[in-house]
């Protein structure tokens, strides 16, 4: 009974509360209730028709408020009577429901804060990989300039239209609410607010709700997920590698499109329709520094850090197929086996409207889409490597330079050196494999080259070469890129293709690289097209198990993003650089302008080509100022060369025997005759050879001469090397000698002498030649007799034994001479037995020879003293010679052969400076030029003539300064391009 009457009290509560609550103004209907607020209401309304479950119950929903203390409602007793509202149970009702509200709140900030947590976990495990952006094709990057994002946006249903899709969430809460009415109806207030905080949380909490997902996942679930995943992974890849071979066909159709609509803006610039002045591109820029460098600074040490891409690899392992696939043109020369790359090539691959690809020293263009043109390439570097290699040496460390421009090339320089060989086969040098290592070393040592290591995927790893010699060379990996090549017909003889991805990622080698790559550079046909090539490559890898099995990556096949990757790992490494390069230049060029203004202060700054050209200036003066000396000078020089060449002939050969005549008329008959023979077999002969050698010794003069304080030393060796060759190539004219015979025969037969004046200039000649010869038989007989007893008293000198003999035999041919002074020319035998008797009894052995030779000096020495003597009893013979010396004894016919032979001498000089003055000095200047010109042409030349400190100082100032403001411009180009 007590039971039923604390039910009845507590109903009356109940109703009263809700009548007298502030908050609610009128009844509502229990379904129009919150959910929280429908459950304070008791189970005895009369309202609710449901029944409220019993407390125990085996449904229990997951929850994290599931064991949370159930507290029971205890409610204090009612009197009867007017009491005061002071009743405290609905207050504590109230803070007990907002108690939950906090836990409501706080389990939902605690899940994000651990899952937001668990996201920085994930987040830190995730590796940085901006350092490998460059390995990703650019085409990844650049996908929005060939898909239109903005046109996708717009063709999009906008929020508002979303919205209306999206469900209604507050009817889906509600009609879940309802739901849980039906299937669950709680006796407990606490656990109908525990279905309402999960409901909340289900819509209020993304995190906690995902979470919750995870645990309810099955075993069988997760299986099924894992192979589902792994599916759309392989179907991902083969969908990215189906993109990417799209784009990049998307991407060449550009090109080509690209390349038509350039040919026509430059028809139209033909044309005249649009003139504009094109700038030089950022690679022919780069480019024209290492030339330059090249030039400064051939054996590339420290101060060339300049970036390059240097080619190296086994012989035969495919670096030139790959050369030319990323240049799109078969341009180096081919040979079976043969070693065909025997000195560096300096490739330097540039974007331009036309394939074409042109020598750094030459203006030809060759264009590549051309196969005549292809094969003259070709021939030409081949010819050119030829020349570069030395005698008996099989490779050369000079390099040759070209350019490539074309569309679609990607921007950098390479450098192909010559394969790394094991053996060193017939036909070749000895040290051709030293050599190859030392080239490789001296462009791989560079710290700023960018090493592409080229290794044969159809052959044994374990048989290469050039990776030993790479990981020298960078052992850290952090400037080197790896390419396999030939890997179709690596998946075709490896038994195991996991070996082709140990290569690929390095494994099986000691080197590191920044980047590996793997290509197919054709069929093994070398008259395939690079086109051809490319489809071959591109099918290849479409169908090949390694990327199918992901072996490899979709960014690491092709020769396309190769050179994508190695420009832009080229470009990364100049603008790192190039810099640094400028700033170390900038000290150079401070240090060599220092020393110049300390050591030459008052000079100025020429480089050897400046040197070359002042002395070239300086020569060609010279040569100019021999037409400005006068006749008079070359005829008195001429006449007296051709004097002393002739003059011995004359007195021993044509005087001296005709004055041993007995007459007049046989001795003119003797002297007619030998002039005859001298003037038509050796005199006019002489007589160029004497022009042309007093030509030389003027031109000498005027190039030695020194020009007082104006002299310059250091162009000395340079101008007697450009006379010596000038000398060397000069020719006298060949009709010269026949015009010179006839003039020299005629003057020659002329004995007239017209006046006195002449007669004495005969006499005067005549004299002065005999006294030259009667001087040099002294001298003749002093050697021969040794010093007389004057000069052995006073300087103590002795004769020999021979000197002796030799005074001997002349005491005793001088006596000869006494006895019989017309005596002639020669000695009988019979008066050579005599002397020889005569000086045996005197205990002096002597040998007919030593008389004879002893003779011809006496003979002389008497006959000139006699010619002298005559000569002056001519002087006044004038008279006589006019009357033909009749009535007279005196006969003067020597001085008339005197007086022709001087004549002749003043006629043919008279003649040789006509020659000298109208037609040789001009040869001789044109010879001079040819000379200059081929010098200036030759390098080597020009080094070897002009030495020096100075000129070596100035020659690195001038290379200095042009790398320096190549540099600078590149690097301001480079900046505006940024």
């Amino acid at each position: 009974m007590w039971r039923l009457r604390r039910a009845a009290v507590a109903c009356e509560v109940c109703q009263s509360l809700v009548k007298h609550s502030s908050g609610i103004k009128e009844c509502l209907p229990l379904q129009k209730l919150h959910l929280v607020s429908r459950s304070i209401y008791h189970s005895h309304h009369p309202t609710l028709k449901l029944q409220r479950p019993p407390l125990k119950t085996s449904f229990q929903q997951f929850s994290s408020l599931t064991n949370l203390p159930l507290h029971k409602l205890k409610l204090s007793p009612v009197k009867y009577g007017y009491q005061p509202h002071r009743n405290f149970w609905p207050a504590r009702l109230a803070a007990r429901l907002l108690k939950l509200r906090y836990l409501i709140l706080g389990s939902a900030v605690g899940g994000g804060y651990t899952a937001k947590k668990t996201f920085d976990q994930w987040k830190d495990m995730i590796p940085d990989l901006s350092d490998y952006k460059w390995i990703v094709p650019d085409i990844v990057w650049e996908i929005d300039e060939y898909i239109d994002f903005e046109k996708i946006r717009k063709a999009l249903p906008n929020s508002e239209d979303f919205a209306k899709l999206a469900p209604d969430l507050d009817k889906i809460v509600e009609s879940l609410s309802l739901l849980k009415d039906f299937f669950t109806t709680g006796h407990k207030l606490v656990s109908e607010v525990i279905e309402a905080s999960d409901l909340l949380l289900l819509l209020g909490s993304p995190g906690e709700t995902a979470f919750r997902a995870t645990d309810h996942a099955s075993e069988g679930d997760k299986h099924y997920r894992k192979v589902s995943d792994k599916e759309k992974i392989d179907q991902l890849q083969e969908e990215l590698l189906h993109t990417q071979l799209k784009y990049q066909r998307i991407l060449e159709r550009l090109e080509k499109e690209n390349k038509e609509l350039r040919k026509l803006v430059l028809q139209k610039d033909d044309k005249g329709i649009h003139h504009r002045k094109l700038k030089k591109s950022l690679i022919d820029m780069y480019s024209e520094v290492l030339d330059v460098l090249s030039d400064y600074d051939a054996s590339y040490n420290t101060q060339d850090h300049l970036p390059r891409v240097v080619v190296v690899g086994d012989q035969s392992a495919g670096k030139t197929s790959v050369l030319e696939m990323i240049a799109q043109a078969r341009i180096f020369p081919r040979g079976s086996g043969e070693m065909m790359t025997r000195s560096p090539v300096k490739v330097t691959l540039s974007e331009g409207p036309h394939h074409v690809a042109l020598f750094k020293d030459s203006s030809r263009e060759f264009d590549l889409t051309k196969e005549e043109d292809l094969a003259a390439l070709r021939h030409e570097i081949e010819l050119r490597m030829r020349k570069n290699v030395k005698e008996g040496c099989t490779v050369s460390p000079e390099t040759i330079s070209l350019n490539v421009k074309g569309p679609g090339l990607q921007r950098m320089v390479l450098v192909d050196l010559p394969g790394v060989i094991n053996t060193v086969t017939s036909g070749m040098a000895p040290d051709t494999k030293e050599t190859i290592f030392s080239i490789s070393k001296a462009y791989m040592q560079n710290p700023n080259a960018i090493i592409l290591c080229i290794q044969d995927g159809s052959v044994d790893a374990e048989r290469s070469i050039v990776t030993d010699l790479v990981s020298q060379m960078d052992p850290h990996g952090r400037r080197t890129i790896f390419v396999l090549t030939k890997v179709d017909l690596a998946e075709k003889n490896v038994a195991s293709p996991s070996r082709i991805q140990q290569i690929i990622e390095g494994k099986l080698f000691p080197m590191k690289a920044l980047g590996y790559f793997a290509v197919v550079t054709g069929k093994g046909n070398s008259s395939e097209s690079i086109e051809a090539i490319r489809e071959y490559e591109e099918e290849f890898f479409q169908n090949s198990k390694l990327l199918k099995t992901s072996m490899l990556k979709a960014h690491q096949v092709t020769t396309r993003n190769l050179s994508l990757a190695v420009s832009d790992c080229f470009w990364k490494m100049v603008r790192e650089s190039v810099e640094q390069q400028a700033d170390s230049f900038k000290a150079t060029r401070f240090n060599l302008e220092t020393e110049w203004k300390n050591n030459y202060p008052r000079l100025r700054e020429l480089d050897r080509n400046e040197l070359f050209e002042k002395a070239k200036n300086e020569i060609l003066d010279e040569v100019i100022s021999l037409s400005q000396v006068t006749p008079k000078h070359w005829e008195e020089i001429l006449q007296q060369s051709l004097w002393e060449r002739v003059s011995t002939h004359v007195i021993e050969n044509i005087y001296l025997p005709a004055a041993q005549t007995m007459n007049s008329g046989t001795f003119n008959t003797t002297v007619d005759i030998k002039l005859k023979q001298w003037t038509d077999k050796q005199l006019p002969n002489k007589a160029v050879e004497v022009a042309w050698e007093t030509l030389q010794e003027e031109f000498s003069r005027f190039m030695t001469e020194p020009k007082g304080k104006e002299h310059d030393d250091i162009f000395d060796k340079l101008k007697e090397a450009v006379k010596e060759e000038s000398i060397k190539r000069h020719k006298w004219n060949d009709f010269a000698e026949d015009s010179l015979r006839v003039i020299q025969h005629n003057a020659l037969e002329d004995r007239s002498i017209s006046d006195k004046q002449q007669w004495d200039a005969a006499i005067y000649f005549m004299e002065e030649a005999l006294q030259a010869r009667l001087k040099d038989t002294e001298n003749a007989i002093e050697n021969m007799i040794g010093p007389d007893w004057k000069k052995r008293w006073m300087y103590w000198k002795n004769r020999t034994q021979e000197q002796c003999v030799h005074n001997e035999t002349k005491n005793e041919l001088e006596k000869m001479l006494k006895c019989n002074e017309e005596h002639p020319a020669y000695l009988a035998s019979d008066e050579i037995t005599t002397v020889r008797k005569n000086l045996e009894s005197r205990g002096v052995d002597v040998d007919p020879s030593l008389i004879k030779d002893t003779w011809h000096q006496v003979y002389r020495r008497h006959f000139l003293k006699t010619a002298l003597n005559h000569c002056n009893l001519c002087r006044r013979g004038f008279y006589y010679y006019q009357r033909h010396f009749i009535d007279s004894e005196l006969e003067c016919n020597d001085v008339v052969l005197f007086w022709r032979i001087q004549r002749m001498l003043a006629i043919t000089a008279n003649t040789l400076r006509q020659q000298l003055t109208n037609t040789e000095v001009r040869r001789l200047e044109k010879n001079v030029k040819e000379v200059l010109e081929d010098f200036a042409e030759d390098s080597e030349k020009k080094v070897k003539l002009l030495t020096g400190k100075r000129v070596q100082l100035a020659e690195d100032l001038k290379k200095v300064r042009e790398i320096q403001e190549k540099l600078d411009a590149f690097i301001e180009a480079l900046h505006q391009e940024k």
